[in-house]
């Protein structure tokens, strides 16, 4: 059930019936729901809030996922999810929260109310660490020990300083596990920040006994001690869920509970967070026929140019595209295409670990691999494709049942141009953006202007610093070289239609379609044009284009690896 909650206050309909009042709520709610969507006027988008209660009292759009909350809570007892920042993390967490908190009446007309007979209060246990910085020493213990000495507080308790916080955690849920008569809720959203905000740092503080430790290894042992609490106190559990971007080994941090049920693959669980088509097409119809006639394109277009830039995620063997649900709002609320996840800021853990990996994107993507090499991330291994991965800059394209493993790539138009465009600026040092020059291509491609596409890329090239692209073995020569084109093609495919090399199917380095023409490149390091343009022609490269009406444009290019640029361009 695709739902829009709009806030009706019952206060205001007058002195009837209970039974009255859901009855004219409901209808009013289905009036106006049609009427917004006819007329693109009432829905609100609830960009930037992650509280449940929020977005229903508020009258914001929300795309019922309450049944496989459901699901959850009656099928399982301790979970982990993992997703990228601004994929819907904190919403789940705060709904279940309402949801175990008792307040039916949040959930009027959404598919839980159906599913659920009891609407049970439990007492609910939530910590969030966003909007904490862990980069200094005392800061993760002393949140804990502020939330613990709250709940202490709250539920009439006696704590004792003389006891480690997760051992004071798991006496006060028992305590109120006793005094309530019912099992307690914990729900952890971020729980991996505290560990992320120091990946590969060196920063350092004194503990308690005056050692000197780096602040990682300090929050790593902290959270361990406090995660312990679950496993000492697993009959006072009812449910716990722990949401973050990675999935630390589990001898880091998880070690010392009872190892939660990991959904981040899960098939039943794939959609919980983000949108799906289906959920896109049921929900937000008329705004996207709205948006289609504010752009001047048709509806299947806008469509398309949703899909291309904001779909593309799957997490699970089954494939289930999900949308980026933070810009697909955010695009349907202004009704404009534009990168509003990648505009929020890379993760600097990130940023750090690729700053020093010898790692190249092109090495890693279009591979498959077992789940083992991209899931679990281990914090003393300097391997960069787990937290590429997990991060939401890689995703799962195909599966593949004979190896049980997985191809991994750029999810979309969003990732590629924003993410590849981060990594060029890194890789090659230049002043002007690989986003930049891709555009520039673009314009050049499509008036038909070759001699403009060689004069931009050579420009961009010559553009390089020295002591960015010197390579003093050919193998890296070769690996720099081969790398740099990666970069800008995989950008330009954002733009163009691009088919890139397919060694299996001995496909040139790059073809480029526009709507007037198709452009075969192949590219040859200190080579000739001549040696390009001949092995086009030797490899029929351009064959499956015979029957096209579109002039083929055979380009060979020869770049230098001594001068750092092309010296060499031929057109046939």
């Amino acid at each position: 059930m695709y739902c829009l909650r709009f806030a009706l206050s019952l206060d205001k309909i007058g002195c009837v019936s209970t039974i009255k009042k859901n009855h004219i709520l409901f209808v009013l709610s289905s009036i106006c729901t049609i009427f917004a969507n006819k007329k693109g006027l009432c829905m609100k988008y609830p960009i930037g809030i992650q509280d449940f209660k929020s977005i229903v009292d508020g009258g914001f759009v929300y795309v019922d996922k309450t049944a496989l909350l459901h699901k959850m809570v009656t099928e399982g007892k301790i979970y982990f999810l993992s997703r990228p920042r601004r994929f819907g993390k904190s919403l789940l967490v705060s709904t279940l929260k309402y949801y175990f908190g008792g307040e039916r009446e949040l959930f009027r007309g959404l598919a839980i109310e159906d599913l659920e007979q009891e609407w049970e209060q439990y007492p609910v246990f939530h910590i969030d660490f966003n909007g904490s910085d862990f980069t200094q020493g005392g800061t993760l213990q002393n949140k804990l020990d502020v939330c613990v000495e709250d709940w202490e507080r709250q539920y009439g308790m006696t704590g004792d300083d003389r006891l480690s916080v997760g051992e004071r955690f798991a006496r006060l849920l028992a305590f109120v596990h006793e005094r309530t008569g019912k099992q307690c809720v914990v729900l952890i959203d971020e729980y991996d920040k505290p560990l992320l905000d120091v990946l590969d740092t060196d920063y350092r503080t004194t503990d308690g006994n005056g050692n000197n430790l780096r602040i990682e290894e300090l929050n790593r042992n902290i959270l361990k001690g406090f995660y312990s609490a679950f496993k000492a106190a697993d009959q006072d559990l009812r449910f716990v869920l722990l949401t973050g971007v990675t999935k630390f080994s589990q001898v880091s941090v998880f070690s010392g509970f009872n190892q939660p049920e990991d959904i981040s693959m899960s098939a039943a669980y794939e959609a919980v967070c983000g949108i799906t088509e289906a959920e896109l097409e049921g929900t937000f119809h008329d705004e996207m026929d709205a948006m289609a006639d504010e752009m001047g394109v048709s509806p299947e277009e806008v469509r398309q140019m949703l899909k291309r830039h904001y779909d593309g995620y799957h997490f699970s063997k089954r494939k289930t595209d999900i949308f980026n649900p933070f810009s697909l709002l955010n695009a349907l609320s202004v009704r404009d295409i534009q990168d509003y996840w990648f505009r929020t800021g890379t993760p600097s853990y990130l940023v750090r670990l690729l700053h020093h990996t010898d790692e190249n994107l092109n090495e890693l993507t279009g591979k498959y691999y077992d789940t083992s090499d991209f899931i679990d991330y281990r914090a003393d291994v300097e391997r960069p494709l787990p937290m590429i991965y997990q991060s939401g800059y890689l995703t799962i394209k195909d599966y593949d049942r004979f190896s049980n493993s997985y191809l991994l790539d750029l999810p979309n138009n969003e990732v590629k141009k924003g993410f590849l465009t981060l990594i060029a600026s890194n890789y090659l040092g230049t002043k002007e953006s690989a986003n930049t020059l891709a555009i520039q291509l673009t314009r050049a491609l499509l008036r038909d202007d070759l001699d403009t596409w060689r004069k931009s890329l050579t420009a961009f090239f010559a553009s390089i610093p020295y002591s960015m692209r010197r390579k003093d073995m050919e193998t890296e020569k070769e690996r720099y070289f081969h790398y740099t084109f990666y970069l800008i093609f995989r950008i330009l495919s954002t733009y163009l239609v691009l088919t890139e090399k397919q060694q299996s199917e001995g496909r040139a380095d790059c073809i480029v379609e526009t709507p007037t023409g198709v452009y075969i490149f192949e590219f040859k390091l200190d080579g000739t044009a001549d040696d390009a343009l001949h092995q086009i022609e030797e490899k029929e490269y351009a064959r499956p284009y015979e029957a096209d009406s579109r002039p083929v444009h055979r380009v060979g290019v020869s770049f230098s690896s001594r001068t750092g640029t092309i010296d060499d361009w031929k057109e046939a």
